[in-house]
């Protein structure tokens, strides 16, 4: 037996206080500084609980707190890595990672404690895990394609930025739709591409027009030469959408969703709605990658979490196109427990 193993066994409140603890470091850290009752209100505990656990945190010399708020330390920043790993392995996320792989049939399964949907700290961590795997994945001369929305522009905010140039090229894997600028995907591909050091090129194409009006674009020589660029790309990143979510982006009448809701659609990806066996039910015209795309390329990469998101994730994945997952604990534990392995509120140790 291991000494997590004997530590869950005989003092399994030190667990739970570790995991609490690194929850206020790691949520002081992401939107420092803060205040206390503000981070309080934010982690839904006493403020109480909270000043005391703040004090030790502060005389362990891991926080400092001036007018402005609380901040995290640079020991505290070291501590913080060293614990999240501490409690990866308290909650056996690295088991749980390759038997995800394994049902799913992906190379590599990433996941992040906690649930992006109770607390955003996760979803920037999962960014982070998404930054750290492209920094270290992405090789001199190639071309990665991004799509856009909330969670890849996290990621773009994630990349410690670089003063090293790589001969790397970053590009939109699809057209624009016409939402708030920071989650465009020629934005999310601009802000990663200057993170890494490298270069970008961008796609002025909107995403969501007709098929007549698609052609037309396509037909223009310089439109064309980019998209067969973005095909013959090395790497994919792609974000995860329910199909509830990705239909009010493309902004979809209201007979096209009620046919969504006919056809028990739950995710989108790449302008394919899917249902929960990962059948496709609808397709939206688009410019850029298509789903048949993604079986020329080297590493697809999807990225999401949340357990709203579970289900859209596994019927996104069910077409056996991507390669690796990244995720949070929260949509792990469901689209395991929905594959048949142990229930979704276990730590499965």
């Amino acid at each position: 037996m291991d000494n997590l193993a004997v530590i869950r066994k005989i003092a399994p409140e030190i667990a739970e206080l570790v995991e609490k603890r690194y929850t206020i470091l790691r949520n002081i850290y992401f939107v420092q500084p803060v205040g206390r009752r503000a981070l309080a209100a934010r982690l839904r505990l006493p403020e109480r609980t909270v000043r005391n656990e703040i004090e030790l945190l502060r005389e362990q010399g891991l926080l400092v707190s001036n007018p402005a708020g609380m901040q995290v330390t640079d020991a505290g920043e070291r501590i913080l890595g060293d614990l999240k790993e501490y409690v990866r392995e308290l909650r056996g996320l690295s088991g749980l990672e390759r038997r995800l792989a394994q049902l799913l049939g992906l190379q590599q399964v990433i996941i992040v404690p906690g649930d992006s949907d109770e607390d955003e700290t996760v979803k920037k961590e999962m960014a982070k895990a998404t930054a750290k795997y492209l920094k270290a994945g992405l090789q001199d001369g190639d071309v990665l394609a991004v799509t856009g929305g909330t969670t890849l522009a996290e990621v773009a905010r994630s990349f410690p930025a670089s003063a090293d140039k790589r001969d790397i090229m970053v590009v939109p894997a699809r057209g624009g739709l016409g939402e708030e600028v920071e989650k465009q995907a020629n934005t999310v591909a601009a802000n990663i591409a200057q993170r890494l050091g490298g270069t970008y090129r961008l796609l002025h194409v909107p995403d969501d027009v007709g098929e007549d009006v698609i052609a037309s674009l396509c037909g223009d020589p310089k439109i064309r030469e980019m998209l067969d660029l973005i095909k013959e790309t090395d790497m994919v990143l792609h974000g995860i959408g329910t199909a509830e979510e990705m239909a009010k982006r493309r902004r979809l009448g209201e007979a096209d969703l009620e046919l969504l809701r006919d056809r028990k659609a739950v995710g989108e990806a790449f302008g394919y709605y899917f249902d929960r066996k990962g059948h496709i039910v609808y397709t939206t015209t688009s410019v850029g990658l298509r789903m048949e795309d993604l079986a020329k390329i080297d590493k697809v990469v999807a990225v999401g979490g949340g357990h709203t998101k579970a289900e859209a994730a596994l019927a996104v994945m069910s077409n056996r196109y991507q390669h690796v997952c990244i995720t949070d604990e929260g949509a792990a534990r469901l689209m395991y427990a929905s594959l048949g392995g142990s229930d979704a509120t276990s730590n499965d140790y």
